[in-house]
């Protein structure tokens, strides 16, 4: 029998899809029936007190957590969100209910053998219940009572060889694609950039020195399968700076119903005849597409680089061989100003090891933000502030069209008067002849 009475929470298992509610009844049920003997070093019923304190906060309409706190394990600043109950005589099971954010693999490559030992130490340790993954990528661990952080820690780190993931106001767990291990249209490598930079910046990854959060994600082409543009501060996307190469007897094989459109994805409904001037020439939104006599040609000068004809005929077409990345940087969820996208930093540079121009990059982006940013403001808005092109100046990068959205729209660029052909100085009383106060 149930500890607590959940009536309104089990309306959520009603719907045709899966539940969080019945993920954790199943997971109360294992720990009381303890059929593999864990030695459970918090309470047991911590599950179903989880239930029990969420349904209260659905009865009275507010929450019943105290978030936050000063809970961590010893020399790191962040990995740990403290998290209490304010009715813990009620709800024992989850007096303590600390998130625990773990750093993922690069890629998310898992042995099983690693998941077994990390789910060990959480069912012994915690309360079983996990988050595969956070927003940022962590492997995210569900409640744990402090005495036990300490001993996660040094299980995590001693005999499953992780380490915990960025929380707080300092670099954030990085997250990559696949990249070169599974993607042909990869422009560098992403998995090695993210090892090598999340190696790199320990301290600013563990020990919050900064105004805000910052994260980092590395998308190895324009696919942008981490979503790098929308989701990190500081963006680092695949890109090719020469032409598609097409294979016009494939386009033809395209044409004539050879080959299936998008690698066959969407054939489990009848779409008709494959369009190419519809499905792929119409939908190109730098319009740099023409499709005549049976020959595909792209103006390759206004290619956006959307990916879109290249994922319709994968066969065809086929990213250029000059390739680099795109460093773009400002992106942020809605908290103040709303949801912004990266903007524009540097179009195009090479990628290789030991990937010291994207580091001095970074750096100097922190060394300006450190200084300027105000308390809990990402770089989004503090370049929104203070303007892009403060951030041209402190990166060293000149300005270049392509960092203008909207000619005359956005004046995202102001010139001084020693950047441009004078002359700028000019006689005050000659002035006011012509223009009266």
């Amino acid at each position: 029998m149930a500890k607590h009475k959940t009536p309104l929470l089990d309306q959520l298992e009603s719907g045709p899809w899966p539940s969080f509610v019945s993920d954790v009844k199943q997971e109360a049920e294992v720990r009381a029936k303890n059929e593999k003997d864990v030695n459970y070093q918090i309470p047991v019923e911590v599950c179903e007190d989880l239930l029990g304190v969420l349904e209260l906060s659905y009865t009275d309409g507010e929450t019943h957590w105290k978030h936050g706190g000063i809970v961590g394990v010893f020399g790191y600043g962040g990995g740990v969100i403290g998290r209490y109950c304010d009715q813990p005589e009620m709800f024992p099971g989850v007096a303590h209910f600390h998130t625990v954010r773990v750093a993922q693999p690069t890629a998310k490559y898992y042995t099983t053998d690693f998941l077994r030992q990390i789910v060990d130490i959480w069912d012994m340790r915690g309360s079983g219940l996990t988050n595969m993954h956070g927003s940022t990528g962590d492997i995210v661990f569900l409640g744990t009572t402090t005495p036990q952080l300490e001993e996660i820690f040094y299980e995590l780190t001693h005999e499953a060889d992780v380490d915990l993931g960025g929380s707080g106001s300092n670099l954030r767990t990085p997250a990559a694609c696949l990249g070169m291990s599974r993607c042909e249209y990869a422009c560098y490598d992403a998995q090695a950039l993210c090892y090598d930079m999340t190696m790199e910046f320990q301290d600013e990854l563990h020990r919050p020195a900064f105004p805000y959060k910052f994260k980092f994600k590395f998308d190895a082409c324009p696919n942008s399968c981490v979503c790098a543009l929308a989701r990190s501060d500081f963006s680092v996307v695949g890109i090719w700076k020469d032409e598609i190469r097409i294979d016009q007897e494939a386009v033809a094989a395209y044409v004539g119903g050879e080959f299936a459109p998008n690698a066959g994805a969407h054939s489990g409904r009848d779409w008709g005849k494959f369009d190419i001037q519809k499905e792929v020439v119409d939908l190109c939104p730098g319009k740099c597409i023409k499709y005549a006599d049976g020959k595909l040609e792209i103006n390759d000068k206004e290619c956006m680089h959307c990916m879109h004809c290249i994922n319709t005929m994968p066969r065809a077409l086929m990213i250029g061989n000059d390739r680099g990345a795109s460093i773009l940087c400002g992106a942020k969820a809605p908290i103040l100003d709303g949801p912004q996208l990266s903007s524009l930093l540097i179009p195009f540079i090479k990628v290789e090891e030991p990937f010291t121009e994207v580091k001095d990059v970074v750096e100097n982006i922190w060394d300006w933000w450190m200084e300027e940013g105000k308390n809990r403001e990402r770089l989004g808005e503090t370049m929104r502030r203070m303007g892009f092109q403060k951030l041209l100046e402190v990166t060293n990068v000149k300005a270049d069209p392509r960092h203008v959205q909207e000619p005359r729209h956005n004046p995202y660029i102001f010139w001084k008067a020693d950047e441009v052909d004078g002359p700028w100085e000019r006689d005050v009383n000659e002035y006011r002849k012509r223009h009266q106060r």
